[in-house]
């Protein structure tokens, strides 16, 4: 299984030389780091690297080992939420790819059927020709074009998690076919039925433990709300209360208020449209980059200590 959102990554990092000589060198940490830390992921951009993991302490980590183990000059920019994308219903479509420029031509042709896979499942993709309407030598191009039409995404460039991919038609031609030609029919066939298949983005959302005087509780569900949370419990006792709340992460790497700074966990992904919020920022949830710190509008709300109990 391919493509689940129970182990990708939630937070990047981009990090840069600060001079052209540190370039190869960081290169090369970057690569020891990633062969001895399986739950990283480092992908180039250009002159700079993104580094992609779970925790922002985990990165942080790394890029303390950049600066002291190998000592490397690296300017690290602030982290960022990976959103991911999935679709929420059944929906079929048809890819075609035919070529015809003199000679031998392209021609690809095939038949998807997409469906929302349980959550954390991951990508699977399904055979479901028959009588050989399409060569088996053409199973695996198919299978391919989708999984690479599955990384780039349909909505905003996310990659695309959790899909079940069935092959159930399609056709060749005895000249023209050939693994190119399957391989953009089936990205075709794919990006149709998932346009079709109600898209949605997703936020990675983290459970926040709060534990407040019982005075301030007003004040600390406000905040919760204010960061589109959602309160899971909410226990009064001896003058306290206990909030367990579930808050997407973007919302709390933009806030500096006492729920940023409270005990959390991941806790999955919530599914959101991309017109479905607006705030001062412009587009609600702004997908993968930093949003703005909103303003605190319960400067008291924050988690003093607990007095002990006589």
């Amino acid at each position: 299984m391919k493509a689940s959102s129970n182990d990708h990554p939630i937070l990047r990092v981009v990090v840069s030389p600060e001079g052209s000589s540190d370039a190869l060198h960081l290169e090369a940490a970057l690569g020891q780091i990633a062969s001895q830390k399986s739950d990283i992921n480092v992908k180039t951009q250009e002159s700079s690297y993104s580094l992609e993991g779970r925790t922002e302490s985990e990165l942080d980590s790394i890029c303390d080992r950049l600066r002291n183990e190998f000592h490397l000059a690296i300017t690290v920019s602030a982290p960022t939420v990976i959103l991911l994308e999935t679709i929420c219903k059944a929906a079929e479509a048809e890819g075609k790819y035919i070529r015809q420029t003199g000679g031998s031509g392209n021609y690809g042709h095939c038949k998807l059927r997409v469906e929302p896979n349980e959550p954390g499942k991951g990508y699977e993709f399904v055979n479901d020709i028959k009588g050989g309407v399409v060569p088996k030598e053409y199973i695996m191009p198919i299978d391919q074009g989708v999984q690479s039409a599955m990384e780039l995404g349909i909505l905003a460039g996310f990659q695309m998690v959790d899909i079940k991919v069935t092959l159930f038609d399609g056709s060749c031609h005895d000249v023209d076919s050939n693994e190119m030609a399957f391989r953009f029919a089936s990205s075709i066939a794919f990006k149709e039925a998932a346009r079709k298949a109600s898209p949605v983005l997703m936020e990675p959302v983290m459970a926040v433990d709060l534990e407040v005087p019982e005075e301030l509780a007003p004040a600390t569900r406000d905040e919760i709300y204010l960061h589109r949370g959602q309160i899971k419990s909410d226990v009064a006792t001896y003058g306290w209360c206990e909030i367990k709340a579930e808050v997407p992460l973007s919302e709390l790497l933009a806030s500096s208020s006492g729920i940023a700074t409270a005990p959390m966990n991941f806790a999955g992904y919530r599914s959101f449209r991309k017109d479905d919020f607006s705030d001062e920022r412009g587009s609600g949830v702004t997908a993968n980059t930093p949003g703005s710190p909103k303003p605190n509008i319960r400067s008291e709300v924050t988690q003093p200590e607990k007095q002990d109990e006589d």
